[in-house]
């Protein structure tokens, strides 16, 4: 028969010590005045300090007139409350030995035995608590690829600002051109990194009243400024335009950012917050709708710009399910002879009340919903019918067609070129592919690969607007070409001007060295087409041959000509 026990006061004793001094949490004993008269094992660990030297310390560890002002209006809050309650709780950051600040939760509770007054302390170490939380409180409110105030901050900040500032405050909407066509050709590591470069490029410019940079996510950032007249801002503007005329160096491509900006500001277009958003968002897809690359100021007029895209949007998707785009050919002709020896064709759209369109009426809007490749197809096709048709009367001139990276970058690219041989029957050396300079502006594996297949194919390949880029001859060395075409900005000033002269000969010298042919653009007169002759330029293109002419207009004229 087990027979009870009862605990001795000294083990007990004994067993309570040991507990606290084994205890997670710091434990610490104060007389009266708040000075140590014992700690534990882990409040030595925590503060860096052994028993001996705190005994008879203050709980500051020194004298009152030693302490921060912080420190001593703490302390004054815990003698208050203990006094008055018996009790004190907080939260603060303790400095240790080795200067080191822990984030504590502290608790004192004031105690008497034998009527002498302790006050026991008990300190828990929260800062892995509170570093959760400040991470998980950046996780909400900044992008985690910049680190930049994500667009709650950048909207909880302008709220803030347009009832304290006293001065005019400018929103500005951003987005980076092309991103998607970034994204794709790129991949989705390089296009952060590009992100981040362009970020770091935007904080190296120390804007002046800058009061939040923000990135909303992907393209999407925003600025907010203040300043005593708003128009100030457009300097810092011009100056964030410029960083993007330095390339951006990205995993050994070589890429050349553009940006879209829309700008708004109190008090000139309203005073609240989701106005002021608004109107720059307005501001900023006026400028993507033409093209980007440019700043825009909101103005009532956008109102209905933006009314009229819809409807042409509409339009748009219509016409491509319609076919009602379709190609006009320029005639390409040997210099010397005049001798038609191909076509560039070229997008019209026969819109069913507004007539006979030209590009610039409906590409940007074209490019914006992403139907270029639509486009594309639908051009191709008509292309190829029209060379069936000449090749079955005899006629070997070829037709070129254009193409941008958008078009490069879809996965049916190169298998709807192919097809086209197959369906129609026509002899590859018969297409050609005028390349723009955007799609290699991207310098990726990407945009080589498909232009090696499409060569493979027995395509020719023509760089288009040679010379009005950064690195043309670059592409020349990288890209399989089989025509240069100068850019008729050279060409306009060919006669009279030594220097554009001295320009396209460099050009041809090149071509002849890199076994490439040369094509001259916007030729529109007889003394620049006599000139180029002169200076053995072969083949050319402009009014002073023919403007964009119907197919059947085109079928007269080589009729003409084998006559």
């Amino acid at each position: 028969m087990n027979t009870f026990s009862p605990i001795t006061e000294p083990i007990r004793q004994q067993l309570l010590t040991q507990l606290c001094d084994s205890l997670d949490d710091a434990i610490f004993i104060l007389d009266s005045n708040l000075c140590y008269l014992s700690v534990n094992a882990t409040y030595e660990i925590m503060i860096g300090y052994h028993e001996p030297f705190l005994i008879g310390r203050p709980l500051g560890i020194y004298a009152a007139e030693f302490l921060s002002d912080q420190e001593r209006t703490i302390l004054k809050d815990i003698i208050s409350h203990l006094n008055h309650d018996g009790f004190y709780e907080n939260n603060f950051a303790m400095a240790t030995r080795y200067g080191r600040t822990l984030n504590c939760h502290m608790t004192f509770r004031q105690m008497s035995v034998e009527g002498t007054l302790y006050h026991i302390g008990m300190v828990r170490d929260i800062s892995a608590e509170i570093q959760e939380k400040e991470e998980l409180a950046h996780l909400l409110n900044y992008d985690p690829l910049t680190s930049l105030p994500n667009r709650k901050i950048f909207l909880s900040q302008t709220s803030e600002l347009l009832l304290e500032s006293y001065e005019e405050v400018v929103v500005v909407r951003l987005n980076i051109d092309r991103y998607r066509i970034l994204a794709s050709t790129l991949g989705p590591d390089n296009v952060d990194n590009l992100v981040k470069n362009f970020v770091a490029r935007v904080d190296q410019l120390e804007m002046d009243n800058l009061r939040c940079f923000s990135h909303f996510g992907g393209d999407d950032f925003a600025l907010l400024f203040e300043f005593d007249d708003a128009h100030m801002v457009r300097h810092q503007l011009d100056r964030l335009m410029q960083i993007c005329e330095r390339p951006f160096s990205l995993d050994n491509n070589v890429i050349y950012l553009h940006v879209s900006i829309g700008v708004s500001y109190f008090p000139e277009h309203g005073n609240q917050l989701t106005d002021l958003i608004t109107k720059a968002e307005k501001a900023l897809n006026y400028v993507k709708q033409h093209g980007g690359d440019d700043v825009c100021w909101y103005h009532k007029r956008l109102k209905d710009v933006n009314g009229d895209s819809l409807q042409l949007e509409s339009e748009i998707r219509t016409a491509i399910n319609e076919c009602q785009f379709i190609p006009y050919y320029q005639p390409k002709v040997v210099l010397a002879t005049g001798e038609t020896t191909g076509f560039e064709a070229l997008v019209r759209w026969q819109h069913p009340t507004r007539g006979l369109l030209k590009p610039i009426d409906f590409i940007d809007a074209i490019i914006k919903l992403k139907l270029t490749f639509e486009l594309f197809c639908q051009m191709s096709m008509q292309i190829a019918k029209q060379l069936s048709i000449w090749q079955a009367m005899g006629f070997t001139q070829h037709i070129c067609i254009n193409a941008d990276a958008t078009e490069f970058s879809h996965p049916e690219f190169f298998d709807f070129v192919s097809s086209l041989f197959t369906q129609h029957f026509i002899h590859p050396h018969q297409l050609h592919i005028e390349v723009t300079e955007s799609s290699l502006m991207l310098r990726h594996a990407s945009v080589k690969q498909q232009l090696n297949a499409i060569k493979a194919l027995g395509i020719c390949l023509a760089l288009d607007d040679f010379g009005t880029g950064y690195a043309s001859l670059s592409y020349l060395q990288e890209y399989p070409f089989d025509f240069i075409k100068i850019d008729q900005s050279f060409i306009s000033k060919i006669v009279g001007d030594r220097i554009q002269l001295a320009i396209v000969k460099a050009i041809l010298d090149l071509a002849i060295a890199l076994d490439m042919k040369v094509i001259a653009e916007g030729i529109e007169t007889e003394a620049q087409r006599n000139l180029l002759v002169e200076i053995d330029c072969t083949y050319g293109q402009g009014y002073w041959f023919s403007r964009p002419i119907t197919a059947d207009a085109a079928t007269e004229m080589l009729s003409k000509e084998r006559k």
